[in-house]
């Protein structure tokens, strides 16, 4: 029997009702495989996944897939949000055997778990041929599909792996130069992102990109950089009337999205756009911030602070049918009767043409100038221009919440909430908007006291008032850095020392002393059939370098040389793999920390929480801040403090200069790059 209704995943209650005897992941079901001899199907996917649907629609609801199923198989579905370390050992197998990835990804497994076969999306009939075809092999000779097994668990077991190498000095930040110059060939000057569609944002990417064009002079990556930030904001890619990104759009010009919004991607373009705003005060990366945080507030987050993990691509028509995009388009009829005789402007604005056309009839909004030209081109002021177009947002937004919502992923996720956290502290810094460091804080507190457990661990994800599945190394990396960023915003030390409480756990728990990296799973917890080293940065930097940017900044708050050398070890051995750097930005953002620009920043006094608020409105990425106003423990601050005087400190790795008592002229120095 199907037993998913015992889970809390919306992604596996969505397939509760199937007629496949779906199980979930756990021990239970694995020991089933092995006790019955069967074969085992695992089928991952998360509950936003168009593509999912699409062959769940096709193939788990159909009783004649499911007598094939039933007969022959143990089916486990997982949710890969929930079971990312699941995910990411069956994925290396199914790209060792077909050359790709993606989701639906689905495999088939000896009894002991070990991968036979697998790929991704498959129609009902190919689906049905593979399974009976692999059932004759497993009954006929079975000893074949052993040895295949076989050689492809040694693919598995060295597939992303740095090998250890000795101990040497790290090369001078300034070979980076080269590294960017070959990236930068990739680059779409005209759209932003990279060349080629589909385009994801990776924000992590333009973190860098800018940190590297700010600190090198380097104006053509700037203007790359803004580019990407604008086209992105432009695009139907972005939701200007409701607030938030989609995960990305299938199109070279950001027009057309794959419609679902991801918590993750928000959280970190939130980041993005607030340290792009720091640095350029552009009003279109405020708008940016201003409406995604308003769309997470208004859909993604729950009363006890926690935010939801995703929309879905699909929604439902006036026809009652699950369509992708439906609660995003216009119909240019619909828009004509809503504007009346504004339709023309805004037509113009948001290019209802052949320009802005997507399928069916159907428009997705998207802009290709600047307000200033269209304002011009109207004959209006661009403040007018501006007015009119939130006018627009409010009564298409108001339109629009007629229509049937897309489906809500309302599980909570400690490394995505983590994100989120660190984006609402970064868009404070930014902005100034007490809300924002409201929300962040009740995040924080929410995490610390729902997903912590007494003795050490973090949980994974909550639902229905219950946490579990015992947190992974991306739940401890992004929880440490989100801590650390509200420490920076807030000064408050707590949170600075919960940072260095969890990546104390993380040394414990998932430090591989042999191959000097961080295991994504804890030594204490169930271990799969190869271990599993995240190291390569994608639309989430990779855990391992999250963790070396949280140890590197916490080895110098806290005089800790271990934390440093096992931070500055790790980029060691990734550095001499560089070859495509898109893949290791955040590495490179750790490799840019050793640059002779970069700089620690002390300010101490009873006044230095309204001094660190003016720091963090300008953009200093090479400036790692901290503060207290009070005697503080941390090493950095130490004998720092004194009463009735407001004194900063500008270090270069602890060695510091004079103090002085000039807020303007700190920020002077700390400026002459």
């Amino acid at each position: 029997m199907n037993e998913l209704n015992l889970e809390t995943s919306p992604y596996l209650l969505q397939h509760a009702n199937n007629p496949i005897h779906w199980k979930a992941w756990n021990h239970r079901s694995l020991a089933k495989a092995q006790e019955e001899n069967k074969l085992i199907i695992v089928s991952i996917g998360y509950s936003a996944c168009h593509w999912c649907h699409v062959m769940e629609h096709e193939s788990f609801e159909d009783e004649e897939v499911a007598k094939v199923m039933n007969r022959h198989f143990v089916s486990i579905k997982v949710d890969r949000e929930e079971r990312p370390d699941v995910d990411a050992t069956y994925m290396k197998a199914v790209q060792l055997m077909t050359g790709q990835g993606g989701w639906p990804m689905n495999a088939v497994l000896l009894p002991d778990g070990r991968p036979v076969w697998g790929g991704t999306y498959f129609r009902k009939n190919n689906w049905m041929d593979a399974l009976n075809q692999l059932q004759d092999i497993y009954a006929s000779e079975p000893e074949k599909m052993a040895d295949y097994a076989e050689k492809l668990m040694e693919g598995i077991q060295h597939t992303g792996l740095v090998m250890p190498n000795d101990e040497g000095e790290i090369p001078d930040p300034a070979n980076i130069k080269p590294l960017v110059e070959k990236w930068a060939k990739s680059f779409d000057h005209e759209f932003g992102g990279y060349a080629r569609a589909p385009k994801f944002m990776l924000p992590n990417n333009y973190l860098f990109l800018q940190r590297y064009g700010y600190q090198t002079r380097s104006q053509d990556i700037l203007e790359y950089t803004d580019v990407t930030l604008t086209r992105m904001a432009w695009g139907g890619l972005f939701d200007t009337i409701g607030g938030g990104f989609s995960r990305y759009s299938v199109d070279m010009k950001w027009h057309v999205p794959h419609f679902e919004k991801m918590l993750y991607d928000n959280g970190q373009l939130m980041s993005l756009y607030a340290e792009a705003y720091k640095r350029t005060k552009n009003p279109l990366y405020k708008e940016v911030i201003e409406k995604t945080l308003f769309f997470i507030k208004s859909e993604l987050t729950d009363e006890n602070g926690a935010f939801y993990s995703a929309l879905d691509a699909d929604s439902t028509d006036l026809h009652g049918h699950l369509e992708e995009g439906a609660f995003y388009a216009w119909e240019k009829q619909e828009l004509k009767d809503l504007l009346e005789e504004e339709f023309d402007l805004f037509a113009s604005v948001y290019n209802i043409n052949e320009y802005g056309y997507w399928e069916d009839g159907k428009f997705v909004l998207i802009q290709n100038e600047t307000p200033e030209a269209q304002a011009t081109r109207a004959g209006i002021t661009t403040d007018a221009l501006r007015e009119k177009k939130s006018e627009w947002g409010k009564l298409l937004y108001e339109a629009r919440e007629h229509r049937a919502k897309p489906r809500l992923d309302d599980k909570i996720l400690t490394s995505w909430n983590a994100v989120m956290l660190k984006g609402y502290a970064d868009a404070y810094k930014a902005l100034g908007d007490e809300e924002y460091l409201t929300a962040a804080r009740n995040n924080a507190v929410f995490i610390s006291g729902k997903m912590w457990h007494s003795d050490g661990h973090l949980w994974r994800t909550y639902k229905n008032g219950t946490a579990k599945i015992k947190g992974f190394l991306e739940d401890y990396a992004h929880t440490a850095d989100g801590f650390i960023t509200l420490y920076e915003a807030t000064l408050e030390e707590k949170w600075l020392f919960y940072a260095k409480q969890l990546t104390d756990y993380c040394l414990e728990n998932f430090y591989d002393e042999k191959l000097q990296f961080f295991a994504y799973t804890s030594k204490k917890e169930e271990q799969l059939i190869a271990p599993h080293y995240e190291t390569e940065d994608n639309v989430i930097p990779a855990s391992n370098s999250v963790m070396g940017n949280v140890l590197y900044k916490l080895s110098l708050l806290f005089h800790n040389t271990y934390y440093e050398r096992i931070a500055l070890q790790m980029l060691y051995r990734i550095v001499p793999g560089l070859d495509y750097p898109s893949a290791f930005s955040n590495w490179l953002n750790l490799w840019l920390e050793l640059s002779a620009q970069n700089r620690e920043l002390a300010v101490c006094g009873e006044s230095a929480a309204e001094a660190i608020k003016e720091i963090n409105s300008h953009y200093l990425p090479h400036v790692i801040i901290a503060g207290c106003v009070e005697e503080s423990v941390v090493p950095f601050l130490e004998n720092r403090f004194a009463k009735d005087n407001l004194m900063f400190y500008v270090c270069r790795n602890n060695a510091c200069n004079l103090p002085q008592s000039s807020l303007q002229d700190t920020l002077k120095e700390l400026k002459s790059l």
